[in-house]
């Protein structure tokens, strides 16, 4: 198409407009899913036939999350496709599928699924033994990655008939759609792959399975949503002003459904009770957003600055687990400590270390409350000055970009950011004025309103 385009436009400007209108539409096609941060993450999705049977064949159906940042959070994923032919699921161990489907046909042993196009969920914790499979029951949610990857795979087994009986007669599935929790991820078909090679249980013997096949699945934000779903703030020990979230950060879509921090309606039975559809329940904010980070520049020392993040959920519906933050600074290839985050850097090209996860410590702030008086976790980080870029002007203290559970969030204009005083050029203020420049700011983006 490209070919004859560049042929043809020589004598003929509209053409060359429309061709380049053709291409620029097919390169953001491709592009869409692709985050820059994580240019390798992806979920992948293996089955391993590990035997045969006499109308079909037994799985082992494995989930990977490759994402550094971008987990699976409750409730949990849902995979479903299309099967090629007129296969059954006869059983499911570690998962199971929403519906049955029409399986009157069948006299006696009744298959589990019979849907042409099933859905499958993973089960929760505390299931029956016998019933579980490595990795499975974990209401649905793994982990990402970078955060930790023992926690981010997942996995059941599938017993499929009706589907052949070797690897000639099988037919892959088709159309996989992934949902973890809502929309976003595209997957695109299965492919044979070499057959997979593990260890005996006595780590004797390699072994391999019968037949293999992955699909691998990819996220784009604009997927899942038309809006972003958090924003940034920013305000500094050098100017009383504090830059907000820019209005309607969010979209303005749930503004005439959202209650006011001292509604009588927060005390409402089943007010924080997630819905089916994950439809937020937002606290009245003009930037309207489930999530705000606040970056406030704190203290400047002579080799080094320090920095701190807050993290605020106004999501009456939803706790956020395992959540993860990750910041664009040039400065986080000097970052020295982080008190209350852990952290880990992000380095999708070795020549560039500007990025790095914030992401809760296990058992103490991994766990972000729904909106109200702890819906929020903090913590300072401490960063040694590189000398030949550090500066205070024209915003440099502040992140590029943040993305909190692997979206990423709407920052302010940046025109708006906290400028430095001529006096600031100088002599910085005394150290009783900074302490309560800094109150007063932490007070301020502390409040309530969202501001």
């Amino acid at each position: 198409m490209f070919k004859e385009c560049a042929i043809g436009a020589n004598g003929h400007q509209k053409l060359l407009y429309l061709c380049a209108i053709l291409l620029f539409m097919a390169c953001s096609h491709s592009s869409e899913a692709f985050d820059p941060l994580d240019p390798f993450g992806n979920i992948t999705i293996k089955w391993d036939v590990m035997s045969w049977t006499p109308d079909g064949y037994v799985a082992s159906v494995t989930m990977n999350n490759y994402q550094m940042y971008r987990h699976i959070m409750t409730p949990g994923w849902t995979l479903g496709w299309t099967w090629a032919k007129k296969e059954v699921i006869w059983s499911i161990v570690g998962a199971q599928a929403t519906e049955q489907g029409d399986c009157s046909k069948f006299k006696g042993n009744v298959p589990h699924c019979c849907k042409k196009s099933p859905t499958v969920v993973d089960m929760l914790s505390g299931v029956p033994y016998n019933q579980q499979f490595a990795n499975c029951c974990k209401g649905g949610v793994v982990a990402s990655w970078g955060q930790d990857p023992l926690a981010a795979v997942s996995a059941f087994q599938i017993s499929v008939g009706l589907a052949g009986t070797s690897n000639k007669t099988v037919k892959l599935p088709k159309d996989f759609v992934l949902l973890g929790p809502g929309p976003g991820y595209t997957c695109g078909p299965a492919k044979i792959v070499p057959s997979t090679v593990f260890f005996t249980p006595d780590h004797r013997r390699k072994t391999q399975v019968l037949m293999t096949w992955t699909v691998t699945c990819t996220y784009s934000q604009f997927l899942a949503s038309k809006y972003p779903t958090c924003c940034v703030s920013f305000s500094s020990f050098y100017n009383q002003t504090i830059t907000p979230c820019p209005s309607c950060a969010c979209g303005c879509h749930n503004k005439n459904d959202c209650i006011m921090s001292d509604s009588k309606k927060l005390s409402t039975k089943g007010v924080n009770t997630p819905r089916k559809d994950n439809a937020p329940l937002l606290q009245c904010t003009h930037h309207m957003c489930p999530i705000r980070v606040h970056w406030h520049v704190k203290i400047n020392y002579r080799d080094y600055w320090r920095a701190k993040i807050a993290i605020t959920n106004f999501n009456y519906r939803l706790n956020y687990t395992q959540w993860t933050l990750v910041a664009q600074h040039p400065n986080l290839n000097n970052i020295t400590q982080v008190f209350s985050f852990d952290y880990k850097p992000l380095v999708p090209y070795q020549s560039i270390n500007d990025t790095g996860m914030f992401y809760g410590m296990k058992f103490y702030n991994d766990l972000l409350m729904e909106a109200g008086p702890v819906g929020n976790v903090q913590s300072e980080i401490l960063l040694r000055k590189d000398k030949t870029t550090f500066t205070l002007k024209q915003g440099w203290a502040f992140p590029r970009k943040i993305y909190f559970n692997g979206d990423e969030c709407k920052l302010p204009p940046p025109d708006s950011y906290p400028y430095l005083p001529n006096s600031a050029f100088g002599v910085l203020p005394p150290a009783p004025f900074i302490i309560a420049m800094v109150v007063t700011n932490e007070q301020a983006f502390f409040h309530e309103d969202g501001a």
